[in-house]
């Protein structure tokens, strides 16, 4: 799951240069719109994918063309405090009662749980949906990115924009497209979120948020595999973290991982270094 939500911190920057912090909330709202589409509408499992997967996309993208295009050439910080700004918008403005409400909801499991022991590890359906469902979208993603022509434009687009546009990319249309399949990413995420963890609220999104930024970092911030590789390693931490230590150091040891990782290799562990040309 962090995966999931890192992989879109990790392509708008690479595309954009912006590290979009709403994006957290964007994984939230598409665990709520999972929890209406299953306790509301009683939908089954693939259409509550496409139902969160689509209206978080809607959701990004609309972010993107108000919020974050007319500040394209500002300077960073503007866009950064945008970003935040976005952010703490989604949250309460989510939190008021017309909306979702400020109050912790039980996330109705679409399923009955099972477990099947397997050399004398426990694995339960859960598990396997959540491992399926992100190698899929993991996929999906690479042929995208690597096998269609918006893929070849969000490629042109991250090497260099101005020169794509020269080439006859559409930047803008390129640049809307990587928020929207990066919320759709994070909208699967929410789901497998509220499967796993049946107890969602507003402000959920906040610190899996932040850790998925820590591992698209660790991984190499721009760097889809390197997405992959920090999530892995900030998830096999934490549950060492609790198993030999305990839990209360576990949001702790996340955030002394991305302090280190900037101060000793702040490209990350996939990451390149990046020459600006004056």
């Amino acid at each position: 799951m962090y995966a999931l939500i890192a992989l879109g911190y990790t392509m708008v920057y690479g595309i954009v240069r912006l590290i979009n912090f709403a994006h957290g909330d964007v994984f939230m709202v598409g665990a709520f719109l999972a929890f209406y589409a299953v306790e509301k509408l009683h939908l089954p499992l693939p259409a509550v994918f496409a139902l969160a997967a689509g209206g978080t996309a809607f959701l990004a993208v609309v972010i993107e063309r108000v919020a974050y295009r007319p500040l394209r050439n500002a300077p960073k910080i503007a866009a950064l405090i945008t970003a935040i700004g976005v952010s703490l918008f989604l949250e309460y403005f989510t939190a008021l009662h017309q909306v979702f409400g400020p109050n912790y909801y039980a996330f109705p499991r679409p399923f009955q749980v099972e477990s099947l022991e397997i050399g004398g590890i426990t694995v339960t359906n859960i598990q396997g949906i959540i491992l399926l469902a992100t190698l899929a979208s993991l996929g999906a993603l690479q042929y995208v990115v690597y096998r269609t022509k918006v893929g070849r434009g969000m490629r042109a687009v991250s090497h260099d924009f101005i020169t794509a546009g020269l080439m006859g990319v559409n930047v803008d249309a390129v640049i809307s497209f990587t928020f929207g399949l990066g919320a759709a990413l994070a909208g699967v995420g929410g789901v497998l979120y509220g499967i796993a963890y049946p107890q969602i609220n507003t402000f959920m999104g906040v610190m899996p948020g932040l850790k998925a930024f820590t591992a698209a970092v660790l991984g190499g911030i721009g760097s889809i595999p390197g997405a992959l590789l920090g999530a892995l390693i900030m998830g096999q931490l934490e549950t060492m973290t609790t198993a030999y230590l305990s839990s209360t150091y576990r949001d702790g040891i996340a955030f002394v991982l991305l302090i280190a990782v900037l101060l000793w290799k702040p490209t990350g562990i996939l990451g390149k270094a990046r020459t600006e040309k004056v």
